[in-house]
C-alpha cells in the first residue's frame, strides 16, 4: 500500500508560478466564434448556482460556472451549434437555443427535480459493493482511446482575504485509455499562460504543496485509483448510502465514505456520485482528514523554510465527469488548500488559501503523446516565461472559467502595483 504522501509526491505547486512551454496542435485561435454569456440560477430560490456544467451537445466543447454562477462559452461558427446544455446535480437539464449570434447577459433558470425522485423507488445493495462494481466497469464506461484534452487552468493564492497571486493557463492533457487504470504515461503541457503577483516583499511565501496543472492527471480518481479507489484501500473506509440525486437527467447513487482505520497516513472523507444504470462515477467530493494534523501535513507539505511553522486547515477536491455517447470523460477539477503559517519568533500567524481549478474545454482522439521534454514536470518553475495581464484579448477563441467579481477586482489592484 502506498502512503498518501507517496501518492502525491509527483505533483505540487510552488506559490507564485505558472508558465508557458512549446505548444502542440491545438484549436485555431483565429477561427470565427460566437459567445454565450450569462448566469445560472435556481428557479425556486433564485440562488446563483456555482460549478454548473455548460456544454454544446454532441461536442467536446464546454466550461463551468464560477462561484458567482456566471459563465461564458465561445463556440466556433463552423460547428453550427443549435443549443447549449446546462446540467447540475439535483436539477433538470436546461437548453439555451442559439442561432449563430452572440447572446449576452442571459439568465438560465434551473428546475430542481426533487419531485421526480419522490416517484422513484430506490433499491440499492451494499454501498461498498456498488463502488467495487463501478470500479470494475471503468474500462467499459470511460474512453477506450487515447485522448488529447484542451483545458483551462486557474490558480489563485490569497493571504487572508487579499489575493497575492493569480495565474492562468491553457493546458493540453494527454490521457491513455482508461482501461489501463494508471497515469504513468499521462502528461500535461502548458500551451500559453499569464500571471499577476503581488509586488509586496512580505507577500512572498515559498512553500511547496500538492497541486498545480498536473492535478488533471493525478486527481482523476477513476484513472488513478492510488489516490482514493485502490481496491486495497476500500476496507479502510466505511461506506453509507445517502439520498439519491439526479444528474444529467439520470438517477445517481450517492455514497458517502469516512475513514474506518488508523493508518500511518491520512485518509479522506467525502461522497461519490454513481450513475445507477451505467455504474459510472460522475462526481466525487472528498477532503483530507484533519484528525491527525501531523499526518495531514505530511500528505500536503513538500518543502518549507527553516523556522516556519505550517498548519493545514483544509484540503478538499471536487472531480466531475461528463458523459457523451455512452462514454464518460474528465470534465472539471477543483482543489482548495487552506493553511496557516507563522514564524517561531513571531506572535501572530497568517492564513493562506490556494485555489486551483481545471475545466476541460475541448477534446479529440489522438495517437500522439505529449513529448516528455515538453511536458510540465513537478520540478519545474515556469514563472520566467509567462505573460502579464495587460492584453484583454489574451485568450482569443479559447474557453475559460469566467473570473468572479472579487477576482476581477483583485486583478485590477495587482495590475496597479505593476506601474
Amino acid at each position: 500500500m502506498k502512503t498518501i504522501g507517496k501518492q502525491m509526491m509527483r505533483f505540487f505547486l510552488i506559490l507564485m508560478f505558472i508558465g508557458i512551454t512549446s505548444p502542440i496542435e491545438a484549436q485555431e485561435e483565429d477561427d470565427n466564434y460566437i459567445t454565450i454569456h450569462g448566469v445560472v440560477r435556481d428557479k425556486q430560490s433564485r440562488k446563483l448556482l456555482e460549478y454548473v456544467n455548460v456544454s454544446v451537445p454532441g461536442t467536446n466543447i464546454g466550461t463551468i460556472t464560477n462561484s458567482d454562477g456566471e459563465f461564458s462559452l465561445k463556440i466556433k461558427e463552423s460547428i453550427t451549434a443549435r443549443h447549449v446544455e446546462i446540467s447540475h446535480i439535483g436539477y433538470m437539464n436546461s437548453l439555451i437555443a442559439i442561432n449563430g449570434k452572440d447572446l449576452s447577459d442571459i439568465t438560465v433558470w434551473m428546475n430542481p427535480n426533487t419531485n421526480l425522485l419522490e416517484e422513484i423507488v430506490i433499491r440499492a445493495g451494499n454501498p461498498r459493493t456498488i463502488v467495487e462494481e463501478a470500479m470494475k466497469k471503468v474500462g467499459d464506461n470511460y474512453s477506450p482511446n487515447s485522448n488529447l484534452f484542451t483545458g483551462f487552468y486557474r490558480e489563485t493564492a490569497q493571504k487572508g482575504r487579499r489575493y497575492i497571486n493569480i495565474s492562468e493557463a491553457i493546458i493540453d492533457i494527454y490521457k491513455t485509455p482508461y482501461k489501463e487504470r494508471n497515469v504513468e504515461r499521462d502528461r500535461v503541457q502548458i500551451y500559453k499562460g499569464r500571471k499577476l503577483l503581488s509586488q509586496k516583499a512580505n507577500d512572498t511565501l515559498i512553500v511547496k504543496l500538492l497541486g498545480g496543472p498536473n492535478l488533471s492527471v493525478y486527481v482523476d480518481i477513476v484513472k488513478n485509483p492510488d489516490l482514493l479507489l485502490e481496491p486495497a484501500t476500500l476496507p479502510h473506509y466505511t461506506f453509507k448510502m445517502e439520498e439519491s440525486v439526479m444528474l444529467n437527467d439520470r438517477l445517481h447513487y450517492v455514497i458517502s465514505f469516512t475513514p474506518a482505520a488508523i493508518l500511518p497516513y491520512a485518509l479522506y472523507y467525502g461522497k461519490l456520485y454513481i450513475d445507477r444504470e451505467r455504474l459510472s462515477f460522475s462526481q466525487a467530493e472528498f477532503s483530507l482528514s484533519m484528525d491527525d494534523r501531523n499526518k495531514a501535513t505530511e500528505a500536503v507539505l513538500r518543502k518549507k523554510p527553516f523556522g516556519l511553522r505550517f498548519r493545514p486547515l483544509e484540503v478538499s477536491f471536487l472531480v466531475t465527469y461528463k458523459e457523451r455517447d455512452g462514454i464518460s470523460y474528465l470534465s472539471y477539477i477543483r482543489n482548495e488548500v487552506r493553511f496557516r503559517c507563522d514564524w517561531k519568533r513571531k506572535l501572530f500567524g497568517t492564513n493562506y488559501t490556494i485555489l486551483s481549478e481545471m475545466v476541460v474545454t475541448d477534446a479529440k482522439k489522438t495517437d500522439t503523446t505529449i513529448p516528455y521534454r515538453e511536458s510540465f514536470r513537478a520540478n519545474q518553475s515556469l514563472s520566467d516565461k509567462v505573460a502579464d495581464f495587460y492584453d484583454d484579448e489574451f485568450w482569443g477563441a479559447y474557453n475559460i472559467i469566467e473570473p468572479t467579481e472579487s477576482l476581477q477586482s483583485a486583478v485590477n489592484k495587482l495590475k496597479k502595483q505593476q506601474h
